[in-house]
């Protein structure tokens, strides 16, 4: 049986996390999580619901340890949790802060201080070896374009994305220290947070920072050489304050696209290189690219891209099978590609053609403007003719403005019929916006109005 080691440190005295009370090191965290697997009841799920990045660690450890399968969906709402149990009714709830569980069976993190690391046995201070094929943990699709879905993951294919990404970052040559802006349960904030630690030697810090100041006073508790994880949301944001950052030496984005400019305002601000991750729930991590050098990206050890009919497949290296990616890609040499929006995003009006991604990023670069989003309805309007709308949050601009800035920048046919101004977008702790979520915001701006 073909087994893959818990994590890839050599040295047990080596920092494995930075919390806020000081750092861990791997012998400690080893006892931690092998403490934590003696407690846990008998359930072939654990629903892995902690905040702290560190005892999220702990947690998916000790379930490792003990034989069970990480639940880890993108939603903590009540409706997630039935559904859940429904699903997996062997389960048990890991949380580390009050949560309304509906119920479900829980146990609440231990407090770590009564652990006796020093007095450990000899054997929990050794790397745990996993089987390879054990199913480690199911991740659940975003549901930005319906009911989230199950992605299954296998042990050894998290070890090899763990270490795909980091040879594709140069981290395994040089490991950092990982700030994330990305909840761990997530696919990125877990592959470019945890599994990097894991599996590229790198450290991190244990919280979820995520207003600019939090995110500066957690970048100064690491060491150099630092690497911040973060979204383009939480990008802009950042950028935007009136504070001084602390040096960095690599960004790393996903899960929306990077515009050029945010990527090059990063790199000025910051001195360090700016790169983009690209790959989804079910295929897990694919590529990577400096956005400011070029729109093409490259594959990361061991992906493949395969063309099938109208469609692109992942496979190989940590792919789990062969997945139909939803993405328009054009392949090119030496393993590289470059995509053009995804397949449900194309629009038609009208006999001209253009995308959801490519009209939300010349919203984006309107001067004055924070954030923003077209939508295409199901419903037709009154004439007949579906109209795209947009949500946009500009303080001081109105909608005229904005319509006539878009106009220079987009064929008249797809200017939005309304342009809605807003306070806010309902983004996700991703900062992703399912479309459920935009659907119930037209109904309430547009169809109410």
């Amino acid at each position: 049986m073909k087994t893959e080691p818990l994590l890839s440190h050599g040295d047990l005295d080596a920092i494995f996390a930075w919390c806020p009370d000081g750092p861990v090191s791997v012998a400690d965290y080893l006892a931690d999580a092998r403490a934590l697997a003696e407690d846990l009841p008998p359930a072939g799920y654990l629903l892995n619901l902690c905040h702290d990045r560190y005892r999220f660690a702990v947690g998916f450890a000790a379930g490792l340890i003990r034989g069970m399968t990480s639940l880890q969906p993108s939603s903590q709402s009540a409706e997630t949790f039935q559904r859940l149990f429904g699903d997996y009714p062997n389960l048990i709830c890991l949380c580390d802060a009050p949560a309304d569980t509906q119920d479900l069976p829980r146990i609440d993190f231990p407090d770590l201080a009564a652990v006796n690391r020093k007095n450990a046995q000899k054997t929990q201070f050794s790397v745990p070896l996993i089987p390879a094929d054990h199913l480690a943990a199911i991740l659940f699709t975003s549901g930005s374009t319906g009911l989230p879905q199950a992605q299954r993951k296998t042990w050894g294919k998290l070890v090899a994305n763990g270490r795909a990404e980091a040879i594709a970052l140069g981290l395994d040559r040089r490991p950092h220290g990982i700030v994330g802006t990305v909840p761990v349960q997530h696919s990125y904030g877990f592959e470019s947070t945890f599994l990097l630690a894991l599996q590229g030697g790198c450290t991190f810090w244990a919280g979820k920072p995520f207003f600019p100041q939090d995110i500066t006073c957690a970048l100064d508790a690491v060491p150099r050489p630092r690497l911040l994880v973060t979204t383009p949301f939480h990008l802009s944001a950042l950028l935007s304050a009136d504070i001084d950052l602390p040096p960095l030496d690599l960004l790393l984005s996903a899960t929306a696209p990077l515009s050029t400019a945010l990527a090059a305002n990063a790199e000025a601000r910051t001195g360090a290189p700016m790169l983009e991750i690209y790959g989804s729930t079910e295929s897990g991590q694919l590529a990577s690219r400096r956005t400011t050098e070029g729109a093409e990206w490259t594959l990361l050890p061991g992906v493949r891209l395969e063309p099938s009919g109208d469609e692109t497949i992942a496979c190989g290296g940590h792919v789990e099978g062969r997945i139909a990616l939803a993405d328009l890609i054009e392949l090119l040499p030496d393993h590289r590609f470059l995509l053009h929006g995804r397949h449900t995003d194309l629009i038609n009006i009208a006999g001209k053609r253009t995308s959801l991604a490519y009209l939300n990023h010349q919203l984006g670069a309107v001067p004055g403007i924070v954030d923003g989003a077209f939508f295409m309805p199901d419903e037709e309007g009154p004439d007949g003719i579906t109209r795209l709308t947009a949500f946009v949050v500009a303080p001081g601009l109105t909608a005229r403005q904005v319509t006539v800035a878009l106009r220079q920048r987009i064929d008249a046919i797809f200017l939005p019929r309304p342009l809605v101004l807003v306070d806010q977008l309902p983004r996700n702790s991703t900062g992703k916006l399912p479309r459920g979520d935009l659907q119930a915001l037209y109904a309430d701006k547009v169809n109410h109005a």
